[in-house]
């Protein structure tokens, strides 16, 4: 289990990072500047409200530490690669839910530390494994996140042919990766199952209602009202995972994340045809 947790998983989050760089380019991220306010609201969503409103369910919900530090890991990840593919159903505004995805990602190497080391210092004292000080964390997730984002972009030119490719091999291995996380904790799934799904649950499905009347309440727009929805209810899993089993050992601690890479395809799908049901 060693090799595949501190070898295997990272490479395969490195690739899946890379093939969002592929997708990406200047302009995403350039782009921000143009409609600054959208792009705020959305990264406010999810950079601050997404952690807080996580803290505040794990803090008066009956959690043992590991599920409720998994939670936050998972409210700390970007938004998920597949955020983009729901928008466009939805018909909401893809170039900003990509601007998002774009710069969240690269953001995530300063964001995730940032809330892990918070919510240890509130939720008690429970240990980061092997993970370090909060610059250490930095540093590895900037290794195995931003920089197979930049080396994406900057290949694009050359293999731009290998995108679509590449995307579908990033779908497979976060199935893979996901039912690793599954199968790794199956003696206990049903247990595990039970106290961490129902609170991520909640944590999807309030997220997603708070930054659906967030944004209405502050942009008139509904393309990107969806987009932020969107984009605000689908976290990165597979990052969640890595991060779980590189930094605090595994174990419990990524099953927040198993659960709720299940939920948000479920409550995204519902919102995406109640819009277009309306």
């Amino acid at each position: 289990m060693g090799i595949i947790t501190d070898v295997v998983l990272p490479l395969a989050l490195a690739f899946i990072m890379f093939s969002l760089g592929l997708g990406l380019s200047i302009s995403d991220f350039t782009r921000v500047f143009f409609k600054p306010k959208e792009f705020l609201v959305g990264l406010f969503s999810q950079v601050i409200i997404l952690p807080i409103v996580a803290l505040v369910i794990v803090s008066i919900w009956p959690l043992s530490p590991e599920i409720a530090i998994g939670v936050m890991i998972i409210a700390a990840a970007p938004g998920g690669v597949t955020s983009n593919v729901l928008t466009s159903f939805a018909k909401g505004d893809v170039a900003l839910s990509i601007s998002l995805t774009a710069v969240i990602s690269i953001l995530c190497a300063v964001t995730i530390p940032v809330v892990l080391f918070v919510s240890l210092s509130l939720l008690g004292d429970v240990n980061a494994g092997d993970g370090g000080s909060i610059l250490n964390i930095a540093f590895r997730m900037f290794l195995i996140v931003t920089v197979p984002v930049i080396i994406g972009m900057i290949s694009r030119s050359f293999i731009s042919s290998f995108e679509k490719i590449a995307k579908n091999i990033s779908i497979v291995l976060f199935v893979l990766v996901l039912l690793g996380a599954i199968l790794a904790e199956r003696e206990n799934i049903i247990f595990y199952f039970a106290e961490a799904g129902a609170v991520t649950f909640i944590l999807n499905l309030v997220m997603m209602i708070i930054a659906f009347y967030l944004s209405k309440f502050l942009i008139s727009n509904k393309p990107q009202q969806r987009a932020i929805t969107i984009e605000c209810g689908l976290q990165n899993g597979t990052l969640a995972i890595v991060v779980a089993n590189i930094f605090f050992g595994g174990g419990i601690y990524l099953i927040p994340a198993a659960t709720y890479s299940l939920i948000m395809y479920f409550t995204s799908l519902i919102f995406i045809y109640i819009l277009r049901r309306n």
